[in-house]
């Protein structure tokens, strides 16, 4: 594996934030079958959990 082609959190990061969206390349989804499951998971869950954070701040702070 090079360089370009390692994963890492940054890849993981785009993979999770791509997948929120529900847009995703089909060479974005060769890239993806190479990243640890394991650790997709606990990313997607900490985003999910920021973003509600996040929404339920922007929401008290509008109110």
């Amino acid at each position: 594996m090079t360089d370009a082609t390692k994963p890492s959190v940054l890849r993981t990061l785009k993979a999770v934030a791509w997948s929120f969206i529900g847009l995703r390349k089909a060479s974005g989804l060769d890239e993806d079958t190479r990243l640890n499951p394991l650790i997709v998971c606990a990313v997607g869950i900490a985003a999910t959990f920021v973003l509600v954070i996040g929404l339920m701040v922007l929401v008290r702070w509008m109110v």
